[in-house]
């Protein structure tokens, strides 16, 4: 839903307001859509699955759930991604102290509403953030999961998908393996469609 233009401040006053999450792109905010069952497990299984692997590997990342905005300075741009880890330590947006502005990896939940999105313009505002090594797509109605990976500083990227319960899916900005089977824990998909 499309709203007139907000400054910064208005912005996450009004977010706080009402208790709904949006998107700020340079003045105009959009309502995000809810999620389904399947989002919200999926959102919590891979923060999950994330905030186990850094813990047992001991590494100097922080991951984050969707609670958490992501600002894109070049972009004046605040969104909500599903999950993001940030290596090292974390640059906090100027305007939002709630707003994050340095991961190393980010995380989307794929739904139909969103999916071309997540892909094209979303995915653009992403490669805008310096830090940024590696973008994961999880398909919700399928299992299917794509990592986009970076390992230079231009923006090429390497595309990866990982389909079924049995595979392992490797994050290689982070060192980490995680099942799809443990991604998908407790989430019922109809295989026959």
């Amino acid at each position: 839903m499309f709203l007139s233009k907000f400054t910064v401040k208005e912005y996450i006053e009004h977010e706080r307001e009402n208790g709904i999450k949006y998107e700020y792109h340079d003045g105009e905010i959009f309502a995000m859509a809810g999620g389904t069952y399947n989002h919200g497990l999926l959102c919590a299984n891979i923060y999950s699955e994330l905030r186990t692997g850094i813990t047992k590997k001991n590494q100097p990342c922080k991951p984050l759930s969707s609670e958490i905005k992501l600002f894109i300075k070049s972009k004046n741009s605040y969104v909500h991604p599903d999950s993001m880890v940030v290596y090292g330590e974390v640059e906090k947006s100027v305007a939002d102290k709630n707003a994050i502005a340095n991961p190393i990896l980010v995380v989307e939940v794929l739904s139909q509403s969103t999916a071309e999105y997540d892909r094209g313009d979303k995915f653009y505002l992403y490669r805008q953030i310096k830090t940024l090594k590696e973008y994961v797509l999880i398909n919700q109605n399928k299992y299917v999961f794509e990592v986009f990976y970076k390992s230079k500083d231009v923006d090429l990227w390497k595309i990866s998908r990982y389909e079924g319960l049995g595979t392992s899916i490797k994050l290689e900005s982070i060192g980490l393996e995680i099942k799809m089977s443990n991604l998908y824990f407790d989430i019922a998909i109809d295989t026959t469609l």
